[in-house]
């Protein structure tokens, strides 16, 4: 039996993956046994792979190179082989095998704790900027907080988080995820017991800076260690579905404990509490993560540091988020502060990193060198949209439940308890659908999923646009809360299924900091333009009283918001036309 070099088409029977012939540079050594048909090696001038297939009984194999003629004693079935592809820099482009996705064995205890543990991060670092919202006059005052610096406690944990999500996931990637999170949690747990000692407005602004770092190396981390501990298939989409649901059952408990200690207590107790919490996880965490797949030793982690880590892809990306971050946060108080100089600065840096950035990767590439995101991955339409639809989706319902709160507040008049009260049904339904996506998600097109929970939550804005503001809270707003979270919290999980899918194995941190900068990125476009949109409308009305003036800018920004969820079901209809089902478990 030989296998002979004829270059045609190669298939990935079990993937159902269609790739070009490969080119004549590649060569493939292929032995033969009785119980499987082993690829020993595959190069090229730039990448070695090795790995090996069981036998499947389906076509021929079609082996690339030199003929290599097999032991005629052997008799081995009909065989299929996949052809495996192996990246030209930094690991993109998976390597696929009929064992992908198979973590090493756990026990039930520790899958259960890593969930618990990644999840119960996410919640107390979630509640943390809820205390901020309910509490910022009480800490303003107690602090002594200047003007200048009086929107920083609410946006610069977000600011930082999404500046460093892209290098956090690429260290991860390099010296593990598990030692990125440990660090991470334990400098959350640690920067929010310190923005609780603060005695001063700039030591708490430091302090909540520090944290959105830590929350970072988090959130980037998370992903993998889920990919590592847990198999595709089901208990891999409720563990995405558990990090989804954390985070805003997080945020509404600290709006509720926040607010109840502040009157009893003072509102230091709550973040004494919650960094304990935090701290808490991180000991769970030294127990139940998994360790690095790959042992090293320190000298091997550090010249993986040093050469695996595409350190001004990270710095480009990050000059750019966190420029954008905060040219939107100055503008979203004032849009004509755009005038201004520093302003300018910012949108200069802008103009210049991105296509910075978009040059470095290519070079990256052409050198054979890590790159940070490949300008090749946008050509996968799935990975593409579903970043685009993360964030439209992602910013329009925080809009969503920043502006509900205005109008519940600033048009109605009704207290902070009472506008709590009637935003309670969006953390309920959010509740039921990250704990259900998880188990129906493989059931269900990727693109029926999208673009019909898109169109319902494209409802809930229109709902508001046209509400009476003397109607009872039935009529429109109850209806409206009830539709407004559908589609982050069904995307939270199908984003991270696909965005995880389309990065190799060795890639799942950087996979979680991508969707994780998606999301930041589409909550600092969406809330800033729709200020923006409020603030200039109800300048611009007419209107004698400033209630209706209010009322006539949270129109204008709800119409807005229904637009930016019409164009989300477009982009997600678009780009997962092709995509079928996802979350299958792979035998």
């Amino acid at each position: 039996m030989e296998f002979k070099s004829d270059y045609r088409h190669w298939d990935w029977v079990d993937d159902i993956y269609d790739i070009d012939s490969p080119s004549t540079d590649f060569r493939f050594y292929v032995a033969q046994t009785t119980e499987e048909i082993e690829v020993l090696s595959i190069l090229s001038p730039r990448t070695m792979a090795t790995t090996s297939t069981r036998t499947q009984t389906r076509v021929p194999v079609a082996v690339v190179g030199p003929s290599m003629p097999l032991n005629p004693g052997d008799t081995t079935p009909t065989a299929t082989a996949l052809l495996h592809r192996s990246s030209d820099s930094h690991g993109h482009g998976s390597t696929r095998s009929d064992n992908d996705g198979a973590p090493p064995r756990v026990s039930l205890l520790r899958k259960v704790a890593v969930v618990v543990q990644l999840s119960g991060v996410n919640f107390a670092c979630s509640a943390v900027n809820g205390l901020v919202v309910v509490g910022l006059p009480a800490i303003t005052a107690d602090v002594k907080l200047p003007p200048s610096l009086a929107f920083w406690p609410t946006s610069v944990s977000s600011l930082a988080t999404a500046s460093t999500l892209l290098l956090a996931g690429s260290v991860a990637d390099s010296i593990g995820a598990r030692t990125v999170n440990l660090g991470g949690c334990m400098a959350s747990g640690a920067f929010i017991l310190g923005a609780g000692l603060c005695k001063t407005g700039p030591q708490l602004v430091v302090m909540r800076a520090l944290q959105g770092v830590g929350y970072a190396m988090h959130l980037a981390s998370s992903v993998a260690i889920v990919t590592q501990t847990l198999p595709r298939g089901r208990p891999r989409n409720f563990a995405f579905s558990c990090l989804g649901l954390s985070q805003p059952l997080g945020f509404s408990f600290g709006l509720v404990l926040g607010g109840v200690l502040q009157d009893l207590i003072g509102w230091r107790a709550a973040w004494y509490i919650y960094g304990a919490l935090t701290l808490a996880l991180s000991g769970v965490a030294f127990w139940a993560l998994p360790s690095s797949h790959v042992e090293r030793g320190f000298g091997g982690t550090v010249q993986d540091f040093k050469n695996k880590v595409d350190w001004v892809g990270a710095l480009l990306a990050s000059t750019f988020m966190a420029a954008l971050s905060y040219l939107f946060a100055i503008l979203s108080t004032d849009v004509y502060k755009i005038r201004q100089a520093q302003s300018i600065v910012l949108v200069s840096l802008i103009t210049i990193s991105l296509p910075l950035f978009v040059f470095w990767v290519h070079r990256q590439v052409l050198l054979g060198k890590p790159a940070l995101i490949p300008n090749s991955l946008w050509k996968n339409t799935a990975f593409s949209s579903i970043c685009g639809t993360v964030a439209l989706s992602f910013g329009v319902t925080t809009a969503m439940e920043l502006f509900a709160s205005l109008f519940f507040q600033e048009v109605q008049h009704l207290s902070a308890l009472q506008t709590g009260i009637r935003i309670l049904p969006s953390l309920v339904v959010g509740v039921f659908l990250n704990f259900t996506t998880g188990l129906f998600v493989d059931r269900v097109p990727a693109l029926w999923l999208v673009a019909a929970s898109s169109v319902i939550c494209a409802l809930a804005p229109i709902l508001m646009a046209v509400i009476d503001v003397q109607s009872p809270y039935w009529a429109n707003a109850f209806v409206a809360q009830l539709l407004a979270p559908i589609s982050t919290d069904i995307l939270f999980t199908v984003g991270l299924i696909i965005i995880s899918d389309s990065f190799s194995d060795d890639t799942q941190a950087l996979a979680g900091a991508v969707f994780n900068t998606a999301s930041q990125f589409g909550q600092a476009l969406s809330v800033a333009v729709m200020q923006i949109v409020s603030t200039l409308v109800a300048k611009n009305s007419g209107e004698g009283d400033v209630t209706a003036a209010v009322m006539e800018g949270l129109r204008a920004s709800f119409w807005t918001m229904f637009a930016f969820m019409m164009l989300c079901t477009l982009v997600g209809a678009a780009g997962l036309r092709r995509t079928g089902r996802i979350g299958l478990k792979r035998d």
